[in-house]
């Protein structure tokens, strides 16, 4: 057999059979799982007197993909890395290469995408290691480590053990925690509004839209109308009836819908939840799989979309080339613009990266179906609609303004009519899949034309607090606001759940109690280290590292010494919370205290250590279990929270929600053995 002349490392599996097949069988190609060097787990890793000098290490259970990684190099007479396109994917390959090929030519190797052209052009452009960007991950990830190992024992004692906190997290937990608060203050305001309904009093034959359309009250007086109560509404109502309807201006114009960008890795987050309800978490997932290569009946797997970690909307010549022939060839002339849209780039965005598109458009979602899926035909099914409709046409719309008199009182009617669809017939920018291709149409009116009335409509209405965020909504937060970047978008989410500072409540993200006290002990004693402006201008400044602007020391000398004041303040300072309960200890009699760990709230012994009698604090409510006589507790497993009888291992009885919990589903009924891992609960006590 013919020895491999060249060997490739890349991250994952799925990326390393993908590429194998496109570079033939000179190329050993091979996976490092990720990461292979860090700083340490269990101490701070980081010289804080020697200019932040880090103490890289092998992580724990990967000496063996080093060992195995420097064997498969012997006798190869070139070394290429080929990890992902961004600071992790610089720093995987940095690392590998100064811990086992120090000293030798290795060439690094960079891809936007997993295709035969671009692969093997990337292989033809090999270069060396880009400093910058190794610095700036370096940096990040320092300053990530400085945060979390002074601020986490922190927590630990005010509030308890096995806590943790993170520089981006806490800033992004301070904004949901904040918002949460804005809702529980805020007190509703009631106001009314009068709609009514109207037609031509004289309908003209053969005019389809001679029905019926809504004007809403605007004006008493020429000045805004403003209804309290219900009394004020029916006053209104009843002296406006019987009055003449006439109008009293006509606007009509042409209003173009231009089409949005291609996905960025933020968007493409915010619309597969908007639209797929799925998680940022799981969004990325789908998105690396269709990325790293999907078995679609060829020869070898083939990456079906572009990076997905990117803030550009940049796209290659070709591929725009690709979209406008397809557009026509597919839609026809009319939908095509005469040169391709032009979208701009958010600052500091890294313009060498592409948006999130199809490698190829002549592969659609309905084309792949059968091997796709359904979680990935969905994903892939929005990339590339978003991305043909972003080099489309706009929609047309006629929109018609009409002013209504009625004695003293002013109302308004506004509607418009698609006219030609444009992007739109390849992609919706409502949730529900389909543009209102018509909106109160409003009938061909005349100046001083008289209406007939059908009914007036009074209505109650309430002003509604802020909502609460979604993944989409703190991630559109986080992008404007300057906090985190593409690769952080997701973990920053995923990591606030995982903690159990945030749930998702339908969908939306609610603190915990623990959320809320870690946020509050932080707002205290660091209130820069998590100021929304102040971690932007981090982030900006990790940015310019990566861009040769500014030193990596410097960065972070400016951020630990201030860091480092309120860190020996809230040191001297900080004092346990104890919180007695109302049970006593069943050991020694003595009074139980509540704590918080890892799993959420417990109960201790006040004696602790010298009794270490603990347990868990139920709900309150009784198990439906019939003859049991126990009460459910929340415990924890791997896929989130659920309800459990305090009598496990006799009686198994699990739920999702409480039983009295009226959104409950069919589904979430509580029954034996509905858990994901029964017997898991044992194991889940504090």
């Amino acid at each position: 057999m013919k020895k491999k002349s060249s060997l490739v490392i890349v991250e994952s599996p799925t990326k390393a059979k993908t590429i194998s097949k496109i570079l033939g069988s000179d190329f050993e190609v091979v996976p490092s799982m990720g990461h292979l060097i860090d700083l340490p787990q269990k101490k701070i890793g980081v010289d804080v007197d020697n200019n932040f000098e880090p103490d890289y290490v092998v992580i724990s259970g990967r000496k063996k993909i080093l060992d195995s990684l420097k064997k498969m190099s012997k006798g190869k007479e070139a070394i290429y890395i080929a990890t992902d396109p961004d600071r992790e994917g610089e720093a995987i390959g940095w690392h590998i290469k100064d811990r086992i090929f120090k000293g030798k030519n290795i060439l690094r190797v960079v891809f936007h995408e997993i295709t035969s052209q671009a692969v093997k052009t990337a292989f033809s452009k090999s270069r060396d290691f880009d400093a910058n960007m190794v610095e700036a991950q370096a940096g990040r990830r320092i300053l990530d480590r400085l945060v979390g190992y002074f601020l986490s024992p922190l927590l630990w004692k005010k509030i308890g053990r096995g806590l943790s906190a993170g520089r981006v997290q806490s800033v992004a937990l301070r904004l949901i925690v904040e918002r949460e608060r804005l809702i529980a203050a805020f007190i509703p305001k009631e106001y009314w509004e009068v709609e009514a309904e109207l037609e031509k009093a004289a309908k003209t034959q053969g005019h389809l839209d001679a029905g019926l359309f809504t004007a809403k009250l605007a004006k008493i007086e020429d000045k805004k109308v403003e209804i309290g109560n219900q009394t004020d509404a029916d006053k209104l109502t009843a002296d406006i009836k019987g009055k003449k309807f006439v109008v009293s201006g006509i606007e009509i114009n042409e209003k173009r819908r231009f089409p949005d960008p291609p996905f960025i890795t933020s968007t493409l987050q915010q619309e597969a939840f908007n639209k797929l309800r799925f998680n940022a978490t799981k969004t990325m997932i789908v998105a690396q799989q269709l990325y790293e290569g999907i078995d679609i009946g060829q020869e070898a797997p083939v990456g079906l979309i572009t990076y997905m970690r990117t803030d550009s909307v940049s796209v290659a010549k070709e591929a725009l080339e690709e979209a406008r022939n397809f557009i026509q060839k597919q839609y026809g002339k009319e939908y095509l613009p005469q040169t391709p849209p032009v979208y701009k780039t958010k600052k500091f965005a890294q313009e060498a990266h592409e948006a999130i598109r199809p490698t190829m458009v002549n592969r659609s979602a309905e084309s792949l179906k059968d091997f796709l899926n359904p979680e990935q035909y969905k994903v892939y099914d929005l990339i590339f609609n978003r991305f043909i409709s972003s080099q489309m046409n706009p929609a047309v719309y006629s929109a018609t303004s009409v002013d209504i008199s009625v004695g003293i009182y002013m109302f308004s009617a506004s509607g418009s009519v698609l006219v030609f669809d444009g992007y739109s017939k390849v992609y919706s920018k409502n949730n529900n899949g389909e543009d209102d291709k018509k909106r109160n149409i409003i009938p061909t009116l005349e100046k001083g034309e008289v209406l007939r009335l059908e009914r007036l409509i009074p209505s109650q209405h309430f002003t509604k607090p802020p909502a609460r965020f979604s993944d989409s909504s703190l991630i559109k937060v986080l992008e404007e606001e300057g906090i985190g970047r593409p690769s952080t978008y997701a973990p920053i989410v995923y990591t606030l759940v995982y903690r159990d500072y945030v749930r998702r409540l339908k969908g939306y993200l609610q603190p915990t109690e623990l959320g809320f006290k870690v946020c509050d002990l932080l707002v205290e004693y660091f209130p820069k280290v998590i100021d929304v402006k102040f971690t932007a201008g981090m982030e900006e400044e990790l940015d310019q590292i990566e861009e040769g602007k500014i030193d990596k020391l410097k960065v972070l000398n400016d951020f630990y010494q201030p860091f480092k004041v309120s860190l020996d303040f809230a040191q001297a300072n900080i004092v346990k919370e104890v919180i007695i309960s109302d049970k006593s200890c069943d050991k020694c009699g003595k009074p139980m205290i509540i704590k918080w760990g890892r799993k959420g709230k417990f109960l201790s012994c006040s004696d602790y250590p010298a009794c270490k009698s603990s347990k868990s604090i139920t709900s309150g409510v009784k198990c439906p279990e019939s003859g049991c006589g126990g009460e459910l507790i929340e415990r924890r497993s791997k896929r989130g929270f659920f309800f459990g009888c305090s009598n496990y291992p006799k009686c198994r009885f699990v739920s999702k929600n409480l039983p009295q919990d009226k959104s409950e589903t069919d589904d979430d009924k509580g029954s034996k053995n509905e858990t994901d891992d029964p017997g898991s609960q044992q194991g889940l006590s504090p």
